[in-house]
C-alpha cells in the first residue's frame, strides 16, 4: 500500500443545513400501486424509420419516458392506467388505449399546421468555512389561436395592462447544434510531483455536458469537442458510494481508491469521491422557488418551452404546503404572472405554467433582476431561496454582457439567493452562458434533452437539484514526490484553483446537495515508470 498522497476538504456548511443532516431521517416505506411493462416502438408513419427522442406518456400522469435511438422504449404502467400518449416536435401526437397489452407500437404522422402569431403577456451570512485535513492512503484495487390586441388576463388570472408582444412564426430550425456555443476548454496535462506537489481544485456536480453529449449522439451526430466536460460525464451517475456515519460532524463522506489505469497500464488511476448525506425530502426547509422562464421567440417548441413546461410541472408535484412558488416570464419584456403561491395550491401554479407561450425578443437581464426581487421580497432566511432559469440561453436584448450578469448574481448568492439554471434547445444553445450563470449563482446547471431527463433532475434528485448542505467546497489534494513522478487530474479544466486559494473563504467553489456524488480521477506516473514531463536542466 503506497502513500501517493495526502488530502485536504474545505467547505463551508450552513448551520441549519448540519443540523438537518444530522437529524434526518430515511423516509418512510410506502407500497408502489401494481405495475406492469409495456414496451414498443415509435416509427415514422411516412418512413417506418424509428423516430429517437418521443415522449411516452401515461396521460392524466406524470410517469412517462422517452424513445431510444431506434424508437423503441419501456415504460412501468400503473394497473389504472387507460391510455398512452406519444408526443414529439414536428410529429401529431397520438393516444393509444390500454387493455392490458404488454406491447404498444405507435407511428406517428408529420405534423403539416403552420404556427400562427403568439402573445406573451403579464404584468410587469457570510458562510462558514470549518475545514476537514487528513491523510489518506491509496489502496490497491403545436398550433396557438391569433391573439387579440386587447388587455388579456395573465397566467394566474390577474388583469394584465402590459402591451402584447406579438411574435409571427419563428424562421425554420437550423441543424442541432450548429449555432451552439461553448466555453473553449484546454485539456490538463501531467504535472511534476517534485514542482508542484499540491492540485486544487472546486468540486463539480453538474451533469449538462452529458445530457447536452446524449442529444448529439441520438441524432446521429458527433459532438463538438468544447461540448465534452469529462467531469460532468462522471457525474452524472449516482454511484454506491457509502453514506457517512450518523455521528460525524460532516455531512459527506471522503472515499478513495487506487487501481491500474485501463489505458496506460504503467500509470495508476486515483479516484477520490465524495458522497453527501440524503435528506429526507420531508426534512429538508421550507423552499422560496421562483421560476424564471425565458418565453421569447427561440424558445417556441415541444423541446424548449413545451419541455419546460413539462419539468416545471413535474417539480410542482415535489412541492409541500411550506413551500412557496412564483413564476416571473421575460420576452421582450420582463413580469410576474404568478404571485407566491403555497406548495399546496398545485392547481394554481400548473394552471400558470400550461397558459405559458413563446414570442418576442430576449430581455434576460430585466428577467434575471426582476426574479431575483421577487425572491427577496418573500425571503425565508431560515429556508432555501432559489431562482430557477430556463432557458435556451440566447440574451439577445438588454443587459447582454457576461460581467453584468455575473456582477448581478454574485450580489444577490452574497445575500442567500441561489441561481439553478435548466438549458434547452438546439441550434442557438447557448451553454457557455447558461454554465456562466449558474457557476456564479452557488447553483446547479443540467441539460434537459426529453422528459426522463427533467424528471431525474427535478423529482429523482429534488433535494440535491434544490437544497444546498455545503458551499464552495473545494479539494486540495498533496502528493509525494518519492512515490508519484507525475500526476493529471482528469477534466474539472474550468474549475482549477492556484493553492493558496484553498484558504481563501472568499474565493467561489461548487455546491453539494443532499445526496450528491462527486467523483474525480487522477492518473499517476509512478517513481520508475517513463516520465512524460522532462526534467529541468537547472
Amino acid at each position: 500500500m503506497h502513500r501517493f498522497l495526502y488530502l485536504a476538504l474545505a467547505a463551508g456548511l450552513l448551520p441549519a443545513d448540519r443540523a438537518l443532516a444530522q437529524t434526518a431521517a430515511a423516509p418512510a416505506a410506502t407500497v408502489a400501486p401494481a405495475a406492469y411493462t409495456v414496451t414498443g416502438r415509435v416509427t415514422d408513419r411516412a418512413t417506418g424509420q424509428g423516430l429517437p427522442g418521443v415522449t411516452v406518456l401515461v396521460k392524466g400522469t406524470s410517469v412517462g419516458v422517452s424513445t431510444n435511438s431506434d424508437g423503441t422504449y419501456q415504460i412501468e404502467v400503473p394497473q389504472s392506467a387507460t391510455v398512452l400518449v406519444f408526443s414529439s416536435i414536428g410529429f401529431n401526437s397520438k393516444e393509444v388505449a390500454l387493455n392490458g397489452q404488454k406491447v404498444v407500437d405507435a407511428a406517428l404522422a408529420t405534423d403539416s399546421k403552420g404556427l400562427s402569431e403568439v402573445v406573451v403577456t403579464g404584468r410587469v451570512g457570510r458562510r462558514a468555512s470549518p475545514r476537514i485535513r487528513g491523510s489518506v492512503s491509496a489502496v490497491s484495487k403545436g398550433e396557438r389561436a391569433r391573439p387579440q390586441a386587447s388587455p388579456v388576463a395573465d397566467a394566474a388570472g390577474y388583469n394584465s395592462s402590459a402591451t402584447p408582444i406579438y411574435m409571427s412564426s419563428p424562421p425554420p430550425r437550423p441543424e442541432p447544434g450548429a449555432g451552439d456555443t461553448y466555453a473553449r476548454v484546454t485539456e490538463n496535462g501531467f504535472r511534476s510531483a517534485r514542482n508542484e506537489p499540491l492540485s486544487t481544485f472546486s468540486i463539480d456536480v453538474d451533469a449538462a455536458s452529458y445530457s447536452n453529449v446524449r442529444r448529439f449522439l441520438q441524432q446521429g451526430q458527433l459532438p463538438p469537442p468544447e461540448a465534452v466536460r469529462v467531469e460532468e460525464m462522471l457525474n452524472y451517475f449516482q454511484y454506491d458510494y457509502p453514506q457517512p456515519a450518523a455521528s460525524a460532524a460532516e455531512p459527506f463522506r471522503v472515499i478513495t481508491e487506487q487501481a491500474q489505469c485501463p489505458w496506460n497500464p504503467a500509470h495508476q488511476l486515483v479516484q477520490v469521491a465524495l458522497q453527501a448525506r440524503k435528506v429526507a425530502t420531508d426534512k429538508l426547509p421550507p423552499a422560496n422557488l421562483v421560476f424564471l422562464v425565458d418565453v421569447s421567440g427561440s424558445m417556441e417548441g415541444a423541446d424548449r418551452l413545451g419541455l419546460v413546461q413539462q419539468g416545471l410541472k413535474l417539480l410542482t408535484q415535489e412541492l409541500r404546503a411550506q413551500d412557496k412558488v412564483s413564476l416571473v416570464v421575460y420576452a421582450g419584456a420582463a413580469g410576474t404572472v404568478l404571485p407566491p403561491t403555497a406548495g399546496s395550491d398545485k392547481a394554481t401554479i400548473l394552471r400558470a405554467i400550461d397558459n405559458l407561450s413563446a414570442g418576442g425578443s430576449t430581455a434576460g437581464g430585466a428577467g434575471l433582476r426582476l426574479a431575483y426581487n421577487v425572491a427577496r421580497q418573500n425571503f425565508n432566511p431560515q429556508g432555501n431561496n432559489r431562482v430557477i432559469l430556463c432557458s435556451d440561453g440566447d440574451f439577445n436584448v438588454g443587459e447582454q454582457s457576461d460581467q453584468a450578469m455575473e456582477r448581478l448574481i454574485v450580489q444577490q448568492r452574497e445575500a442567500g439567493v441561489f441561481l439553478t439554471v435548466l438549458g434547452v434547445g438546439r441550434g442557438n444553445y447557448q451553454d457557455q452562458k447558461m454554465e456562466l450563470l449558474a457557476d456564479k449563482g452557488n447553483g446547479n446547471y443540467a441539460y434537459l434533452d426529453n422528459l426522463d431527463e427533467a424528471r431525474r433532475v427535478l423529482v429523482s434528485q429534488f433535494g440535491g437539484t434544490l437544497f444546498t448542505l455545503a458551499q464552495d467546497v473545494k479539494l486540495q489534494v498533496e502528493f509525494n514526490p518519492a512515490r508519484v513522478r507525475e500526476y493529471r487530474l482528469v477534466g474539472y479544466e474550468n474549475r482549477l484553483l492556484a493553492a493558496e486559494d484553498f484558504n481563501n473563504d472568499r474565493k467561489d467553489a461548487g455546491e453539494l446537495g443532499s445526496g450528491h456524488t462527486v467523483t474525480a480521477l487522477y492518473e499517476i506516473v509512478p517513481v520508475g515508470a517513463p516520465a512524460t514531463v522532462d526534467a529541468l536542466k537547472y
